[in-house]
């Protein structure tokens, strides 16, 4: 069973109806013991972070989660706001500190072109960074929203990158632990492609 965390941010219908439309059984959970009987996590998410980070913090899931993700091998994905928790700490609307799955700094996105306007909205190319990641090995085309973005420490993290004025962090992976900025419940073909091996990823023994 996908379990989709439920932490009272962002619809989270679309994002199980999309894992249904592919045939792999999701939830939604909003307790440790959902957490628990999952046999991967999905954390999807939009919004501000603080609030978010808050939110999850306030159903008593941060320390499950890291439990069953980083001690218990468990396959992980954040999605939208759901991938910039796994940073260290974020700088939108003050500071606060992050999941710290993935070190790095989530910040407002900086185009280098005046005209481009913030926020990123619509469609846009990934082109991934290692091939036999989350995203394959082609290029895919993926539906954004978003004003702030995740920039690792560790350069080897990025899975895929778009181009925004400048390039973007929109995917990354450290084994199991994965993160996509863009909306694959709503990128249609290749959003789906993503979920269907994100649904077959093999827990870590």
């Amino acid at each position: 069973m996908i379990g989709i965390v439920d932490y009272g941010v962002g619809n989270l219908a679309s994002v199980r109806n999309a894992f249904e439309a592919i045939g792999a059984p999701a939830e939604l959970i909003r307790d440790a013991g959902g957490v628990a009987r999952a046999e991967r996590l999905v954390l999807p998410g939009v919004g501000a972070f603080g609030e978010g980070i808050a939110k999850l913090r306030a159903a008593g899931l941060v320390d499950v989660l890291r439990a069953r993700v980083l001690d218990g091998g468990v396959p992980f994905l954040g999605i939208c706001l759901g991938m910039q928790l796994l940073g260290r700490v974020s700088h939108e609307h003050g500071l606060h500190d992050g999941l710290g799955w993935i070190p790095g700094e989530v910040r407002r996105i900086a185009p280098a072109d005046a005209a481009l306007p913030v926020p990123h909205v619509g469609w846009n190319d990934v082109t991934p960074r290692v091939n036999g990641t989350l995203l394959g090995d082609r290029p895919l085309a993926f539906y954004f929203v978003h004003s702030y973005h995740l920039i690792p420490e560790d350069s080897g993290v990025v899975a895929g990158t778009c181009r925004y004025g400048a390039d973007l962090v929109a995917a990354v992976q450290r084994g199991h632990v994965m993160g996509v900025q863009f909306h694959p419940e709503k990128s249609q073909r290749d959003g789906l492609a993503v979920l269907r091996r994100f649904a077959a990823w093999p827990a870590v023994a």
